[in-house]
Protein backbone atom coordinates (compact mmCIF):
# COMPACT_ATOMS: atom_id res chain seq x y z
CA UNK A 1 0.00 0.00 0.00
CA UNK A 2 1.24 3.54 -0.62
CA UNK A 3 2.39 5.60 2.26
CA UNK A 4 -0.35 8.17 4.35
CA UNK A 5 3.10 10.23 4.73
CA UNK A 6 1.50 13.27 2.33
CA UNK A 7 4.31 15.73 3.43
CA UNK A 8 6.21 17.21 0.48
CA UNK A 9 9.66 15.35 0.24
CA UNK A 10 13.13 17.16 -0.75
CA UNK A 11 15.14 16.14 -3.55
CA UNK A 12 18.59 16.66 -3.87
CA UNK A 13 21.49 19.18 -4.06
CA UNK A 14 21.86 19.37 -7.74
CA UNK A 15 21.12 23.23 -7.79
CA UNK A 16 23.58 24.20 -5.12
CA UNK A 17 25.59 26.26 -6.99
CA UNK A 18 22.72 28.49 -8.85
CA UNK A 19 21.60 31.75 -7.09
CA UNK A 20 17.83 32.25 -7.46
CA UNK A 21 15.99 35.45 -7.05
CA UNK A 22 11.87 35.72 -6.39
CA UNK A 23 9.57 38.75 -6.80
CA UNK A 24 6.66 36.32 -7.24
CA UNK A 25 3.78 36.32 -4.85
CA UNK A 26 0.97 33.70 -3.96
CA UNK A 27 1.53 29.91 -4.41
CA UNK A 28 3.08 29.57 -7.99
CA UNK A 29 6.34 31.36 -7.33
CA UNK A 30 6.61 30.56 -4.17
CA UNK A 31 6.19 26.75 -4.78
CA UNK A 32 8.76 26.77 -7.60
CA UNK A 33 11.02 28.88 -5.47
CA UNK A 34 10.39 25.74 -2.94
CA UNK A 35 11.50 23.33 -5.26
CA UNK A 36 14.43 24.97 -6.18
CA UNK A 37 15.22 26.21 -2.80
CA UNK A 38 14.83 22.06 -1.96
CA UNK A 39 17.43 21.32 -4.99
CA UNK A 40 20.11 23.61 -3.30
CA UNK A 41 20.09 26.44 -5.02
CA UNK A 42 20.62 29.70 -3.34
CA UNK A 43 16.78 31.59 -3.06
CA UNK A 44 16.15 34.88 -2.12
CA UNK A 45 12.83 36.28 -2.26
CA UNK A 46 11.59 40.06 -2.64
CA UNK A 47 9.11 41.17 -1.45
CA UNK A 48 6.78 44.51 -0.97
CA UNK A 49 6.60 46.65 1.63
CA UNK A 50 4.04 45.53 4.24
CA UNK A 51 1.44 47.94 5.44
CA UNK A 52 1.96 51.26 7.26
CA UNK A 53 1.17 49.61 11.08
CA UNK A 54 1.55 46.02 9.99
CA UNK A 55 3.53 43.95 12.81
CA UNK A 56 7.57 43.52 12.94
CA UNK A 57 8.39 40.56 10.54
CA UNK A 58 4.90 40.60 8.94
CA UNK A 59 4.63 39.31 5.25
CA UNK A 60 3.15 41.13 2.24
CA UNK A 61 2.52 38.05 0.23
CA UNK A 62 -1.53 37.48 0.67
CA UNK A 63 -0.17 33.82 1.16
CA UNK A 64 1.30 35.04 4.36
CA UNK A 65 -1.65 36.69 5.34
CA UNK A 66 -4.21 34.04 4.73
CA UNK A 67 -2.50 30.51 5.49
CA UNK A 68 0.45 31.62 7.38
CA UNK A 69 1.18 28.28 7.83
CA UNK A 70 1.60 27.57 4.25
CA UNK A 71 4.00 30.66 3.69
CA UNK A 72 5.93 29.18 6.68
CA UNK A 73 6.47 26.30 4.88
CA UNK A 74 6.98 27.53 1.40
CA UNK A 75 9.62 30.09 2.49
CA UNK A 76 11.63 27.05 4.65
CA UNK A 77 15.60 27.83 3.34
CA UNK A 78 14.62 30.97 1.45
CA UNK A 79 16.12 34.21 2.85
CA UNK A 80 12.99 36.95 2.59
CA UNK A 81 13.71 40.63 1.94
CA UNK A 82 11.10 43.70 1.39
CA UNK A 83 11.57 46.84 -0.15
CA UNK A 84 9.28 49.13 -2.70
CA UNK A 85 9.87 48.33 -6.36
CA UNK A 86 8.01 51.44 -6.59
CA UNK A 87 10.51 53.88 -5.13
CA UNK A 88 13.77 54.60 -6.03
CA UNK A 89 15.49 52.88 -2.97
CA UNK A 90 13.91 49.78 -4.01
CA UNK A 91 14.89 49.66 -7.43
CA UNK A 92 18.55 50.25 -6.21
CA UNK A 93 17.95 46.86 -4.17
CA UNK A 94 16.64 45.32 -6.91
CA UNK A 95 19.14 46.04 -9.07
CA UNK A 96 21.93 44.73 -7.00
CA UNK A 97 20.30 41.55 -6.02
CA UNK A 98 19.98 41.20 -9.81
CA UNK A 99 23.72 41.83 -9.97
CA UNK A 100 23.84 38.54 -8.25
CA UNK A 101 21.20 36.04 -9.95
CA UNK A 102 21.39 33.42 -12.12
CA UNK A 103 17.98 33.29 -12.42
CA UNK A 104 14.55 35.95 -11.68
CA UNK A 105 10.97 34.53 -11.10
CA UNK A 106 8.66 36.94 -11.73
CA UNK A 107 4.08 36.34 -11.75
CA UNK A 108 3.33 39.95 -11.96
CA UNK A 109 1.48 40.86 -15.57
CA UNK A 110 3.62 41.94 -18.22
CA UNK A 111 2.39 45.67 -18.37
CA UNK A 112 3.26 45.89 -14.17
CA UNK A 113 6.82 44.31 -15.10
CA UNK A 114 7.28 47.20 -17.75
CA UNK A 115 6.29 49.66 -15.36
CA UNK A 116 8.42 48.44 -13.02
CA UNK A 117 11.14 47.85 -15.89
CA UNK A 118 11.87 44.49 -14.97
CA UNK A 119 10.48 43.25 -18.46
CA UNK A 120 12.71 41.35 -20.55
CA UNK A 121 14.57 43.57 -22.71
CA UNK A 122 15.24 45.85 -20.49
CA UNK A 123 16.76 43.30 -17.60
CA UNK A 124 18.42 41.63 -20.57
CA UNK A 125 20.20 44.64 -21.51
CA UNK A 126 21.34 45.54 -17.99
CA UNK A 127 21.62 41.56 -16.63
CA UNK A 128 22.73 40.00 -20.50
CA UNK A 129 23.29 36.30 -18.90
CA UNK A 130 20.55 36.36 -16.32
CA UNK A 131 17.27 33.66 -16.52
CA UNK A 132 14.30 35.12 -16.51
CA UNK A 133 10.54 32.81 -16.12
CA UNK A 134 7.86 35.25 -16.06
CA UNK A 135 4.44 33.33 -14.71
CA UNK A 136 1.70 34.51 -16.00
CA UNK A 137 -2.11 33.18 -16.00
CA UNK A 138 -2.46 32.84 -20.25
CA UNK A 139 -0.18 34.03 -22.91
CA UNK A 140 -0.22 36.92 -25.21
CA UNK A 141 -2.60 40.09 -24.50
CA UNK A 142 -4.46 37.38 -22.64
CA UNK A 143 -1.59 37.97 -19.86
CA UNK A 144 -3.42 41.61 -18.63
CA UNK A 145 -6.68 39.22 -18.15
CA UNK A 146 -7.03 38.86 -14.29
CA UNK A 147 -7.70 35.38 -13.54
CA UNK A 148 -6.98 32.75 -10.50
CA UNK A 149 -6.07 28.93 -10.81
CA UNK A 150 -9.97 28.25 -10.19
CA UNK A 151 -10.69 30.40 -13.72
CA UNK A 152 -8.12 28.27 -15.43
CA UNK A 153 -9.09 25.13 -14.45
CA UNK A 154 -13.01 26.22 -15.81
CA UNK A 155 -11.60 27.28 -18.42
CA UNK A 156 -10.52 23.39 -19.93
CA UNK A 157 -13.44 21.61 -17.70
CA UNK A 158 -11.94 21.05 -15.32
CA UNK A 159 -14.41 22.23 -12.73
CA UNK A 160 -17.50 20.39 -12.30
CA UNK A 161 -21.06 20.61 -11.02
CA UNK A 162 -20.26 23.46 -7.87
CA UNK A 163 -18.07 21.74 -5.56
CA UNK A 164 -14.61 23.22 -5.94
CA UNK A 165 -11.54 21.39 -6.68
CA UNK A 166 -9.89 19.39 -4.12
CA UNK A 167 -6.57 21.32 -4.39
CA UNK A 168 -4.91 24.26 -6.34
CA UNK A 169 -4.13 22.36 -9.64
CA UNK A 170 -3.23 25.12 -12.13
CA UNK A 171 -0.99 26.62 -9.67
CA UNK A 172 0.74 23.70 -9.00
CA UNK A 173 1.17 22.50 -12.30
CA UNK A 174 2.23 25.83 -13.32
CA UNK A 175 5.04 25.93 -10.19
CA UNK A 176 6.19 22.66 -11.84
CA UNK A 177 6.44 24.49 -15.37
CA UNK A 178 8.51 26.99 -13.66
CA UNK A 179 11.01 24.70 -12.60
CA UNK A 180 10.99 22.75 -15.43
CA UNK A 181 12.20 26.24 -17.33
CA UNK A 182 14.76 26.84 -15.01
CA UNK A 183 15.94 23.42 -15.29
CA UNK A 184 15.47 23.59 -19.17
CA UNK A 185 17.26 27.11 -19.41
CA UNK A 186 20.53 26.04 -17.40
CA UNK A 187 20.71 23.00 -19.49
CA UNK A 188 20.94 24.94 -22.79
CA UNK A 189 23.74 26.94 -21.48
CA UNK A 190 24.97 24.16 -20.41
CA UNK A 191 25.70 22.61 -23.57
CA UNK A 192 28.61 22.25 -25.64
CA UNK A 193 29.28 25.76 -27.91
CA UNK A 194 26.93 27.76 -25.90
CA UNK A 195 28.07 30.58 -24.15
CA UNK A 196 27.59 30.12 -20.29
CA UNK A 197 26.36 33.40 -19.57
CA UNK A 198 23.63 33.49 -22.09
CA UNK A 199 20.58 34.92 -20.83
CA UNK A 200 17.49 32.92 -21.56
CA UNK A 201 13.42 33.87 -20.99
CA UNK A 202 10.42 31.33 -20.76
CA UNK A 203 6.98 32.35 -20.23
CA UNK A 204 4.85 29.98 -18.43
CA UNK A 205 1.12 30.21 -18.04
CA UNK A 206 -1.30 28.65 -15.67
CA UNK A 207 -3.87 28.00 -18.25
CA UNK A 208 -1.79 26.06 -20.47
CA UNK A 209 -0.63 24.05 -16.44
CA UNK A 210 -4.34 23.45 -16.51
CA UNK A 211 -4.78 22.71 -20.33
CA UNK A 212 -1.79 20.01 -19.45
CA UNK A 213 -3.50 18.40 -16.54
CA UNK A 214 -7.19 18.38 -18.95
CA UNK A 215 -5.21 16.21 -21.28
CA UNK A 216 -7.08 12.72 -19.88
CA UNK A 217 -10.38 14.33 -19.83
CA UNK A 218 -10.00 15.48 -23.30
CA UNK A 219 -9.13 11.87 -24.46
CA UNK A 220 -12.35 11.05 -23.01
CA UNK A 221 -10.73 9.05 -19.90
CA UNK A 222 -12.26 10.57 -16.95
CA UNK A 223 -15.06 11.26 -18.25
CA UNK A 224 -18.36 8.77 -17.06
CA UNK A 225 -17.94 6.56 -19.71
CA UNK A 226 -14.25 6.49 -19.32
CA UNK A 227 -11.92 3.57 -17.68
CA UNK A 228 -10.76 5.90 -14.56
CA UNK A 229 -14.28 8.18 -14.83
CA UNK A 230 -16.54 5.82 -13.39
CA UNK A 231 -17.37 2.67 -16.10
CA UNK A 232 -14.73 0.53 -14.42
CA UNK A 233 -15.71 -1.08 -11.08
CA UNK A 234 -12.29 -1.55 -9.90
CA UNK A 235 -11.34 1.90 -10.57
CA UNK A 236 -13.80 3.61 -7.56
CA UNK A 237 -14.58 5.20 -4.41
CA UNK A 238 -16.48 3.01 -1.96
CA UNK A 239 -17.90 3.33 1.55
CA UNK A 240 -16.70 0.63 4.11
CA UNK A 241 -17.24 0.79 7.89
CA UNK A 242 -16.53 3.82 9.43
CA UNK A 243 -14.81 4.75 6.01
CA UNK A 244 -13.97 4.92 2.60
CA UNK A 245 -11.70 3.18 -0.10
CA UNK A 246 -9.93 4.06 -2.96
CA UNK A 247 -9.85 1.11 -5.29
CA UNK A 248 -7.33 1.40 -8.13
CA UNK A 249 -7.58 -2.52 -9.94
CA UNK A 250 -7.49 -1.19 -13.33
CA UNK A 251 -4.68 -3.37 -14.83
CA UNK A 252 -6.15 -6.56 -16.07
CA UNK A 253 -4.12 -8.82 -13.62
CA UNK A 254 -5.43 -6.49 -10.74
CA UNK A 255 -8.82 -6.26 -11.85
CA UNK A 256 -8.85 -10.29 -11.89
CA UNK A 257 -7.84 -10.72 -8.72
CA UNK A 258 -9.64 -8.13 -7.04
CA UNK A 259 -13.45 -10.07 -8.88
CA UNK A 260 -11.51 -13.37 -7.36
CA UNK A 261 -11.02 -11.90 -3.63
CA UNK A 262 -14.42 -10.42 -3.64
CA UNK A 263 -15.95 -13.41 -4.92
CA UNK A 264 -17.15 -12.59 -8.53
CA UNK A 265 -17.51 -15.28 -10.94
CA UNK A 266 -17.50 -14.74 -14.19
CA UNK A 267 -16.81 -16.14 -17.80
CA UNK A 268 -15.41 -12.89 -18.95
CA UNK A 269 -12.12 -11.82 -18.41
CA UNK A 270 -10.54 -9.31 -15.46
CA UNK A 271 -11.25 -6.14 -16.56
CA UNK A 272 -14.54 -6.92 -19.01
CA UNK A 273 -16.57 -8.41 -16.33
CA UNK A 274 -15.14 -4.66 -14.50
CA UNK A 275 -17.71 -3.18 -16.45
CA UNK A 276 -20.45 -5.12 -15.62
CA UNK A 277 -23.30 -3.25 -13.24
CA UNK A 278 -23.88 -6.24 -11.45
CA UNK A 279 -19.71 -6.32 -10.50
CA UNK A 280 -20.28 -2.32 -8.89
CA UNK A 281 -23.11 -3.57 -7.21
CA UNK A 282 -21.11 -6.90 -5.76
CA UNK A 283 -18.14 -4.31 -4.63
CA UNK A 284 -20.49 -1.80 -3.25
CA UNK A 285 -21.91 -4.68 -0.62
CA UNK A 286 -18.48 -6.39 -0.71
CA UNK A 287 -16.77 -3.31 0.70
CA UNK A 288 -19.36 -1.96 3.01
CA UNK A 289 -19.28 -4.76 5.04
CA UNK A 290 -15.23 -4.48 5.94
CA UNK A 291 -13.72 -2.21 8.13
CA UNK A 292 -10.61 -0.10 6.96
CA UNK A 293 -8.07 -2.68 8.68
CA UNK A 294 -9.47 -5.89 7.20
CA UNK A 295 -8.98 -3.94 3.78
CA UNK A 296 -5.60 -3.30 4.61
CA UNK A 297 -4.71 -6.30 5.42
CA UNK A 298 -6.50 -7.57 2.25
CA UNK A 299 -4.72 -4.95 0.03
CA UNK A 300 -1.20 -6.46 1.84
CA UNK A 301 -2.08 -10.20 1.78
CA UNK A 302 -3.54 -10.04 -1.98
CA UNK A 303 -1.05 -6.79 -3.21
CA UNK A 304 -4.04 -5.21 -4.12
CA UNK A 305 -3.90 -1.01 -4.90
CA UNK A 306 -6.53 -0.11 -2.28
CA UNK A 307 -6.24 2.91 0.24
CA UNK A 308 -8.46 3.15 2.97
CA UNK A 309 -9.71 7.05 4.02
CA UNK A 310 -11.75 8.52 6.60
Amino acid sequence: MPSKNASFTPSDQSLRDVRVLSVALNLPGPAALMRLADMGAKCTKLEPLPPAGAPKGSSSDPMGLYAPHAYAQLHAGVKVVQADLKSAKGQVKLQALLAKSDVLLTSFRPSALKKLGMDWPSLHSRFPSLIMVSIVGAKGTAAEIPGHDLTYLAANGLVTGLDLPATLFADMAGSSLAVEAVLKALWKRSRPGRAQNMGVFHEVALEDAAAYLALPRHWGLTLAKGSVGGAHAGYAVYACVKGRVAVAALEPHFAARLAEVAGIQSAKAGHEVMHLPSTRAKLTAFFASLTRKQIDDLATAHDLPLQTMT
